[in-house]
């Protein structure tokens, strides 16, 4: 074949695309198995951290085992499941597009010191893509623990502060329900939160702080009755 002609080309360029695509491919598969428990461990890891229980992504497994005694489903204020497997595979980017009280989402019941503690799984939208996080309550369904929160691209300095401890630390001690009835935390323009039901915002991520609003609201509703049931 002439090296120099076209065909050469287009044939050289053609198994050269091929050869890396299966390539990449058989990376990909031999990976996967890899990348999918590196995700568990993590999301493991954030929701112990919610609670206060920080640990490396190799021990996440063990202190999980450990620390997490339930994994409920609930839908419509009542439990469908007890099985640890089921609630946690719940997908909530899946589940947030149905309504309310028609979801089926997980409830984490942790044991730490000797204390019971609900941990309760958000999934909502910021800026440039989704916000998660969790956030723990007392034994009363009431008061909060902790809180923990992640993104996917927000920006750096701005909205990806819901991050950080000058955000998060303001979530312990607030309320999820005033006298038997749900009222959600809302996130205020910065300087301006008060009482047991508001934290201040990120200056100058005024979407990303709105998004965790809509976010806390959305997905701490399907957990409401079932909190004032027990």
């Amino acid at each position: 074949m002439n090296v120099n002609s076209n065909g050469y080309t287009y044939t050289f360029a053609t198994v050269m695309v091929v050869l890396v695509a299966v390539l990449l491919s058989g990376a990909s598969l031999g990976l996967k198995s890899k990348q999918e428990s590196n995700v568990k461990q993590e999301k493991m890891q954030s929701i112990l951290a919610s609670v206060g229980v920080e640990v490396d992504r190799s021990e996440a497994q063990a202190a999980y085992d450990e620390v997490i005694t339930q994994v409920l489903t609930i839908k419509g204020g009542a439990v469908v499941s007890e099985d640890r497997a089921t609630g946690f595979d719940v997908d909530m980017a899946t589940a947030i597009k149905s309504s309310n009280m028609d979801r089926e989402v997980p409830l984490y019941v942790a044991n730490k010191d000797g204390e019971t503690f609900y941990i309760v799984p958000m999934r909502g939208k910021g800026l440039w893509g989704p916000v998660w996080g969790f956030v723990s309550l007392e034994a009363d369904g009431n008061t909060v623990v902790g809180a923990n929160f992640g993104h996917k691209s927000e920006t750096p300095g701005l909205g990806a502060e819901i991050t950080t401890p000058m955000f998060t630390d303001q979530f312990p001690g607030k309320k999820i329900s005033e006298a038997g009835m749900f009222q959600s935390i809302s996130v205020v323009k910065k300087g301006t939160s008060s009482g047991d039901y508001a934290v201040d915002g990120i200056s100058g991520g005024t979407i990303t702080s709105n998004g965790v609003n809509d976010m806390l609201a959305d997905c701490l509703a399907p957990y409401a009755e079932y909190f004032k049931n027990i």
